[in-house]
């Protein structure tokens, strides 16, 4: 048995066809035949019922494409893992992140990267902080920039940035235009709060908690200008972090002085994944740079 049998099982399985799979790979039916029925007497069981119009998978068939495929994921694995170590300064890295970070943080921190490493590029992508965990844990992202309140197991995190949280009111509001106020001031006001599902709605939650009452919430958003539209239309008070360009018209953005009201954005990782020499440049980068966490 060798890699390349492997290769040919997988796509006569792939497309349930001898005559497909030949054309594919750009090798003779009769050699293609030959390979697979070499593997199946080194197996010793048939792999595939033949049919009129093509092949299918036995029971046999079906539990060795599996590990085929986990053979095959890994030699892929293992050919990138040596191509990074003969060019570091080259690669992708996938990164996700909220949909905050996206007008600036993100977009700064590319920019300043890729000045020392002009070759490795970026495969992007927005999401809330729940999902953007859960694609790293599944090794379909390498590094995601999101605010878990709790750690993961199997997942690694460093605090890169503190961002600010504000509480917004419609522009008739009676603390429109106010520079501080306390939380608890709008203990009685209907809130538009953020998904159960998203970091934010925890956190907020625990603030009104900390300023001594429980939110009364009329809707739930997403995204950060769903919220702050539907303040906007006069529906209600909103937490969020900071939005620029609001139209001041509609809404007015006041600082909390009391409870402090932040939220921490971590960059996390994979504990025991592969890390290619372009994502571990880009993670060392981002911790020479020392952002820090600030709080006022």
């Amino acid at each position: 048995m060798d890699f390349d049998q492997l290769f040919y099982f997988h796509t006569v399985a792939k497309y349930n066809s001898f005559t497909k799979a030949s054309e594919e790979l750009n090798l003779s039916q009769p050699a293609l035949s030959r390979s697979i029925l070499r593997l199946e007497e080194d197996i010793g069981v048939p792999l595939f019922e033949r049919k009129s119009r093509g092949v299918v998978l036995n029971q046999y068939g079906k539990v060795f494409l599996s590990h085929a495929n986990q053979v095959l994921s890994e030699m892929k694995e293992a050919k990138q893992t040596i191509h990074d170590m003969v060019d570091p300064h080259h690669g992708t890295i996938s990164l996700a992140f909220i949909q905050t970070l996206g007008s600036s943080f993100v977009p700064d921190l590319i920019s300043d990267f890729q000045k020392e490493f002009p070759n490795i590029q970026f495969q992007l992508s927005q999401n809330i902080s729940s999902k953007i965990l859960k694609e790293i844990d599944a090794a379909n992202i390498d590094i995601g920039f999101c605010s878990p309140l709790e750690p993961h197991e199997g997942l690694c995190s460093i605090p890169v940035l503190s961002e600010e949280l504000f509480l917004i009111v419609p522009a008739a509001h009676r603390l429109a235009g106010k520079k501080r106020v306390n939380l608890s001031e709008v203990a009685d006001d209907p809130f538009i709060f953020f998904k159960p599902q998203t970091a934010l709605h925890d956190l907020i939650q625990n603030l009104c908690n900390e300023a001594g009452f429980l939110p009364r919430k009329i809707f739930e958003g997403y995204e950060e200008r769903t919220v702050s539209d539907l303040v906007g239309a006069n529906l209600g008070v909103a937490i969020v972090p900071y939005i620029p360009n609001l139209d001041e018209s509609k809404i007015s953005m006041v600082r909390v002085q009391s409870p402090k009201c932040f939220r921490v954005i971590q960059m996390v990782w994979r504990l025991n994944g592969y890390m290619s020499p372009a994502v571990i440049n880009f993670k060392d980068f981002l911790e020479k740079r020392a952002i820090g966490i600030t709080k006022e």
